[in-house]
């Protein structure tokens, strides 16, 4: 299993944050703060499910403060639990909700692309990740 002293788990979490942060429109919320993928994954899975438990798990987190943080901490559910592709995989649905997050590009605006990606993640499914959550 892969553990948190992996040094190819902080390459793929580096890579992963990487890509979903490439070309992100910067928004920010009411009270000003930047938002940032994790508020991307939020939403999308928002509009395609009634709660995602990773979300519900990161944000019962109150050590966590920035969006950057509980998107880490998301991604890290997503592995232990073997559901990261399928909940980018439900992200990257929407078209308009892309354009309205992404700059043209991003790699998750080509279809070629996103399936790359999906497939790539897809594949670890089959690697157990025993990480501290």
């Amino acid at each position: 299993p892969v553990t948190d002293g992996s040094r190819e788990l902080h390459s793929l979490c580096a890579q992963l944050e990487f890509l979903l942060q490439f070309d992100l429109k910067e928004k920010r919320s009411f009270f000003g703060q930047r938002k940032d993928y994790w508020d991307f994954l939020c939403q999308g899975l928002a509009r395609r499910r009634q709660e995602h438990e990773g979300v519900r798990f990161v944000t019962s987190l109150d050590k966590l403060k920035t969006p950057v943080g509980r998107g880490r901490a998301f991604l890290r559910y997503c592995l232990v639990h073997r559901q990261l592709a399928e909940s980018l995989q439900l992200c990257l649905l929407d078209p308009e909700s892309l354009c309205e997050w992404y700059y043209a590009r991003s790699p998750f605006l080509s279809p070629q692309h996103r399936a790359e990606i999906l497939g790539s993640l897809y594949e670890l499914d089959g690697v157990t990740f025993h990480l501290a959550l």
